[in-house]
């Protein structure tokens, strides 16, 4: 069982090594290919993926922020990450197929 971190983010990558995770690797994007049962997935994933790291049988941590609309869309630094309530939140997230509304 491996634990992945994924983020580009320096902010984050320093948030989660100061909560002292166990974390095996750290990577940039998320490859599904590399997810394998029982493997954790933390980070901040487009809703496809984290389906999918689902559906392989692995658990997803979200790390959630409570960001004000004028901190989006720029690097955050740890001590910012921290101040806006940084925490994972596990979700298990299933695909459903439907038709095209």
């Amino acid at each position: 069982m491996t634990v992945l971190f994924i983020s580009r983010h320096p902010g984050a990558i320093e948030w989660a090594t100061q909560q002292r995770l166990t974390i095996d690797r750290f990577l940039t994007h998320l490859d599904p290919g590399v997810v394998r049962q029982g493997d954790t997935v933390i980070g901040t994933l487009p809703i496809h993926l984290a389906a999918q790291v689902c559906e392989q049988g692995a658990r997803y941590f979200h790390l959630a922020l409570d960001l004000p609309d004028e901190m989006r869309g720029r690097e955050l630094s740890v001590e910012e990450i921290a101040a806006r309530n940084a925490r994972l939140v596990e979700f298990a997230i299933q695909s459903i197929p439907c038709a095209t509304p």
